[in-house]
């Protein structure tokens, strides 16, 4: 009888620190990305002005000043896709920044993932790059609906960051994919589809639009 009652609260105890384990990798899990990550995901090689050689480059260089302080809305499906294909394998961070459902506006919270954001552009090892602020819904409705609302968002952020952070606007391009660049494919419906991709593209259009400032 005693053994039993001895067995009967060990199992309890093990069964209560297994609970707590669970807790703590979920807590760890859902924990938003830091500055100091967001600042290391997006750093990358130097740019110096030798790169303009490169006719690739330059053409990059190029098409990202003509896209640049245009609105979301004016890119044509052709240049979504060439700036798409122009970020490739470039230094990027997807960011899970939630909104207030079928709406542009971002949730309470999301805040401080938008603020780490604002404060990672502003680290002097970001200075002077050109990022591209995208925007990405889930699977669920119409191609036209999600592009639109892809837009807004891209451009709610980039809001946020100009006018709280103080990053250059010339230094954000926007673009809206809607629904067209799932992650997870397998599961459209998932809220890791519903995600702002940070890129920095990490050519020498940066150096070209700092010298015109």
């Amino acid at each position: 009888m005693m053994i039993s009652f001895v067995r009967f609260f060990a199992l309890k105890a093990i069964a209560a620190g297994a609970v707590l384990s669970i807790t703590a990798g979920l807590a760890i899990a859902g924990e938003t990305i830091s500055t100091r990550a967001i600042v290391n995901s997006l750093k990358g090689t130097s740019v110096t002005r030798g790169l303009s050689a490169n006719p690739d480059t330059a053409k990059d260089a190029a098409f990202l000043n003509s896209v640049r302080n245009r609105p979301t809305r004016s890119l044509s499906t052709d240049e979504r896709s060439q700036l798409e294909t122009l970020t490739t394998n470039k230094p990027n961070i997807d960011l899970e920044i939630n909104f207030d459902f079928n709406s542009a506006s971002i949730s309470r919270g999301s805040t401080t993932a938008v603020q780490h954001l604002g404060e990672a552009l502003s680290d002097p090892q970001l200075k002077g790059s050109t990022f591209v602020v995208a925007g990405h819904t889930d699977g669920v409705g119409s191609d036209a609906f999600n592009q639109e609302l892809s837009e807004r968002r891209a451009d709610t952020i980039k809001r946020v960051l100009v006018e709280k952070y103080h990053i250059p606007a010339s230094d954000l391009v926007t673009v809206g994919y809607g629904k067209t660049r799932l992650k997870d494919t397998a599961n459209p419906a998932d809220a890791v589809n519903r995600r702002v991709q940070v890129v920095n593209t990490q050519t020498d259009a940066n150096v070209s639009n700092n010298a015109s400032k």
